[in-house]
């Protein structure tokens, strides 16, 4: 495999002018390599990695939101209305998976909720309506 040697590039002392530490760490659980650049020389690596371990953990979070949740776009722009927009996709999640087992739904919660949301208006109860409806008209979006 060929190094990466766009960080060598002549125009890179123009683009970041700052000078930036190379942080190699080993991580003995996968037995894999990892190197980091930074600009922060007070950490260790030790800390560097694990910056950079809890940073990839909040982008498979995100990531489950996407798939999961489906938002697809956020209602408002504060951080107010968009955590309050991800606590109600949340929340919405962890009830129906509540009602789909205790109703023992062998169904993936997006279809759960894709039944939900196009029965809001019908008058019948919630155990009835999982048991009885037809799956395969539901399609994934």
């Amino acid at each position: 495999m060929r190094p990466n040697r766009s960080l060598y590039h002549r125009k890179s002392p123009m683009l970041y002018p700052e000078k930036l530490c190379k942080v190699r760490f080993y991580d003995a659980d996968t037995d894999r390599e990892f190197t980091f650049l930074t600009n922060n020389f007070l950490l260790s690596a030790n800390e560097i990695a694990l910056l950079y371990k809890n940073r990839w953990q909040i982008e498979l979070f995100f990531k489950w939101i996407k798939q999961h949740l489906k938002v697809k776009s956020f209602w408002g722009h504060t951080e107010n209305a968009i955590k309050i927009q991800l606590y109600c996709a949340i929340i919405a999640y962890c009830l129906v998976a509540i009602v789909a087992k205790e109703l023992k739904i062998e169904r993936h919660i997006y279809t759960i909720l894709q039944i939900v949301g196009f029965s809001l208006h019908d008058k019948i109860s919630l155990k009835q309506l999982l048991i009885s409806s037809d799956y395969k008209k539901c399609q994934r979006t």
